[in-house]
């Protein structure tokens, strides 16, 4: 199956239960790139209580985790941006 943003919000909506969640495929900004051969590039926007009380290191990595097996299907390139409710 191929990755697309619907794919990764779904995995993020499973995993996170974000109060707010946006999924943007940026590919069409990459043409040309060498590494859009291999991936679509994207951003994430999402702002769950998973991530109160973690660094955002830690956030970037729970987002990793949760779609480690969609990244070796198709994510050259994912930009997060991670928040927790109480963050302004």
């Amino acid at each position: 199956m191929k990755v697309d943003a619907a794919t990764i919000e779904a995995a993020l909506r499973a995993g996170l239960d974000p109060s707010f969640l946006s999924v943007e495929d940026d590919s069409q900004r990459h043409v040309g790139h060498a590494g859009a051969r291999e991936g679509g590039h994207y951003t994430v926007r999402v702002r769950s209580a998973r991530f109160t009380g973690l660094t955002p290191i830690a956030r970037h990595r729970l987002v990793y985790d949760l779609l480690g097996p969609l990244m070796v299907r198709g994510i050259h390139a994912l930009a997060i941006e991670a928040r927790a409710p109480e963050d302004a």
